[in-house]
């Protein structure tokens, strides 16, 4: 990586010889200043004297009116509304070169990004271009396929059948503004979904709700149905395709049938395989029946909002229930194993990690949080959610986060033998999901700056935020290692401080000895987590290096991954050139890598955070608004199968519905804390409890350990400046000294 310059274009107010070019006039006076005319001048004769005031006289002419004559093209090209000061630095501007600091931190809204909009405008469309390219190969080979084999030119059915890729690119197509694509797809969707959904067999739950579910409901509430139209920048709802009803009936269909996995189940946790057609379900086949943590806990997004749109409770009480038997489980610090039986419905096995059939889960804590209002207006029903992930993300910092040797890159590591055994220094793709969800879950889609002005970073966010931007880089620099500049599956980190020999990483690559990459992990699979946390961090941060990191991995995809018939492959080493391709685009590749790039090359207004919250296919969904009508309480229908199998769930449910009850006479807060108390039965928790609430209110008698936090973060902040509009903004190092 070339160095980064120690001065941006900013500097350019100030008169510095190194940046300037100079005029030939000054290199003459220069001349003369250097020469030894000076040295001489006392014997200079008076003829000779004036001849140089004379001289020095036209050139302050020459200059006085070539500055005019600027000034006053620069004022009329301006409109004349223009102030001394900003002429000064127009003219300055002229004369000095612009140099990119990947570097600087600014408000993505300031006009020193809009200094470069028309490049990132050109570059968002050359991200729509590659999207064309890659629904080209599928509808040309593949049309009604799950996914894409474009090297030999055919498609495969990984999925269940129901053409996931034409479901699970819809809705980035919208965003994109691609009215053929969307006709297109939205179309095939009328024609065939239905029935397919209706005469397919055995499906995943997990998959099928967050690319199909998940894809259908986006795409509705992008096409105008949920009763709010306006989404983005654009400002109106997508009009092209068939009426929004038509994806929410698909939806609606398919989530009864996806219901089975929670009614067939012996407990709150759901079994891992659907039968779409029969409408019944069973444990994994694999793994002795148990699910994946992450599967089990990771459609509660797609539910909830089907429930919020169909105005039916069942599927979100169904799927909230799991949340609430997980309150209830062991724990190590908020950490839980990788799997979990259904019909226990307790852990199984002592695996730790953030990575595969473990990520979403702590993912889904906080964005269901969001998307049920936690963040937008304390919503009390989902506090149990942010306290499951802030002891999580505590325990994550505690136990699992490392450094590389030599050079001191962070990175998350597992615990395969469970919470007593030592760190293994392994990190999956997947886990890169954290920095941006950090970031998210610190500031609650605000900018820094936003949140900061609003007094809502405590300590621990500042913390989540530093975290957030090195796991950011070191999951940009899995990618610069390789000789492709793409990232494998897996990589393992040096721990160790003698350097180890180089194992997969580039032979002039900075990090070469960190990051180790054994051969049966050197596959990329197009994944979307990288980017997606650039995403993040450049809205939350406003640093335009998270935007540069992403063009980068953008050009490695192009220029590794193309197939020129049409489509994107996967990758079978990612370390050599050419890299093997696997034949294979997965429905992710559109569906989420495209659609992150693109939304982090553009407008930050577009799907903004405070209003939206993404999947985990990165599906966007509409956070519930407080004045939108409340989901209704479930009237168990005759002859149906109840739910939950035990008595706790069905308390715990009761529970709630009595605290939203309470909240409308006006007491919410002391019944929350009388709930909180009563419920986990502990005083060291109705204490915190307590006192997470009364901060809130601003009363005298908050607990002593939360006034200290409040103070501590006072007094780091008013130590910074707060940057404002335009400013460059602070880093994570400046807030934590």
């Amino acid at each position: 990586m070339a160095p980064v310059l120690p001065y941006t274009s900013k500097d350019t107010k100030y008169d510095n010889a190194k940046f300037r070019r100079r005029s030939a006039l000054k290199r003459v006076l220069q001349g003369i200043r250097n020469s030894d005319v000076k040295k001489q001048c006392g014997s200079c004769g008076v003829g000779q004297i004036l001849l140089l005031l004379l001289i020095a006289g036209l050139m302050v002419l020459a200059l006085t009116h070539s500055n005019h004559v600027h000034v006053k093209k620069v004022r009329k090209k301006l409109g004349g509304k223009i102030g001394a000061e900003t002429l000064t630095q127009i003219w300055n501007k002229r004369q000095a070169p612009k140099f990119k600091s990947t570097e600087a931190l600014g408000n993505p809204n300031s006009s020193t990004a809009a200094d470069d909009s028309a490049l990132w405008r050109k570059r968002q469309s050359e991200v729509s271009g590659a999207f064309r390219h890659a629904w080209k190969g599928y509808t040309s080979y593949a049309l009604g396929y799950d996914e894409l084999q474009p090297v030999s030119k055919s498609g495969v059915d990984g999925l269940g059948g129901l053409g996931a890729t034409v479901i699970d690119a819809l809705d980035t197509a919208m965003i994109m503004g691609l009215d053929d694509v969307v006709h297109d797809a939205g179309s095939w969707i009328q024609k065939e979904l239905l029935d397919r959904i209706a005469a397919k067999g055995q499906v995943n739950l997990f998959e099928t709700t967050i690319r199909v579910l998940g894809g259908l409901l986006s795409a509705y509430h992008l096409r105008g149905g949920g009763g709010r139209v306006s989404w983005g920048a654009q400002g109106i709802a997508h009009t092209v395709g068939p009426d929004p009803e038509v994806y929410l009936n698909c939806a609606k269909d398919l989530g009864d049938r996806l219901l089975s996995a929670f009614t067939s189940s012996r407990s709150p946790v759901p079994y891992s395989d659907v039968f779409l057609k029969e409408k019944t379900a069973k444990s994994a086949g694999s793994f002795g029946g148990d699910a994946s943590t992450a599967e089990a806990t990771s459609v509660q997004l797609e539910f909830s909002y089907l429930s919020q749109v169909t105005g039916d409770p069942k599927y979100e009480k169904a799927a909230m229930g799991v949340y609430k038997h997980f309150k209830g489980l062991p724990k190590t610090e908020g950490l839980v194993p990788i799997y979990i039986n259904a019909d226990s419905g307790q852990f199984q096995g002592n695996n730790i990690r953030l990575g595969s059939r473990g990520d979403s889960y702590y993912e889904y804590l906080l964005k269901v949080w969001i998307q049920h209002g936690g963040a937008a207006y304390n919503e009390s029903s989902v506090a149990y959610l942010r306290e499951m992930y802030d002891e999580a993300m505590n325990g994550v910092k505690h136990r699992l986060v490392a450094e590389s040797q030599p050079n001191g890159l962070v990175f998350v590591g597992e615990l395969p033998h469970g919470p007593g055994s030592a760190l293994h220094p392994k990190m999956d793709h997947l886990v890169c999901f954290l920095a941006g969800n950090l970031a998210l879950g610190a500031t609650r889609g605000l900018t820094i700056r936003e949140a900061m002005e609003k007094g809502l970073l405590s300590v621990s966010d500042l913390e989540d935020l530093k975290l957030a931007e090195e796991l950011g880089r070191t999951c940009y620099e899995m990618y610069n290692v390789t000789a492709t500049g793409l990232a494998p599956e897996i990589a393992y980190f040096n721990i160790y401080k003698e350097n180890h020999d180089v194992e997969g990483g580039k032979a002039d690559s900075f990090y070469k000895h960190d990051i180790r990459i054994k051969p049966a992990d050197r596959h990329n699979l197009l994944r979307p987590e990288t980017v997606e946390s650039l995403f993040l961090l450049y809205r939350i941060t406003g640093d335009l290096k998270y935007r540069e990191w992403g063009w980068n991995i953008f050009q490695s995809f192009e220029a590794h991954t193309k197939v020129i018939t049409g489509g994107y492959s996967s990758l079978d080493d990612v370390t050599t050139v050419p890299a093997p391709k696997r034949d294979k685009m997965e429905t992710f590749f559109l569906g989420e890598t495209l659609k992150y790039l693109y939304l982090l090359f553009g407008d930050t207004n577009m799907l903004p955070l405070t209003e939206f919250v993404f999947n985990t296919e990165a599906h966007p969904l509409p956070i519930r608004k407080k004045n939108s009508p409340a989901v209704e309480k479930e009237s168990k229908p005759k002859g149906t199968v109840d739910v939950s199998a035990t008595q706790v769930v069905d308390m715990d449910i009761k529970e709630e519905a009595d605290v939203s009850t309470k909240q409308k006479d006006g007491h919410a807060s002391t019944n929350q804390q009388a709930d909180a108390s009563t419920e986990q039965k502990d005083d060291h928790a109705s204490t915190n409890q307590q006192a997470d609430v009364l901060t809130k209110q601003k009363e005298d008698h908050a607990s002593n350990n939360q006034q200290a936090d409040v103070a501590t973060l006072k007094h780091r902040l008013k130590k910074k400046k707060i940057p404002k509009k335009g400013d460059v903004t602070l880093t994570m190092k400046d807030l934590l000294i």
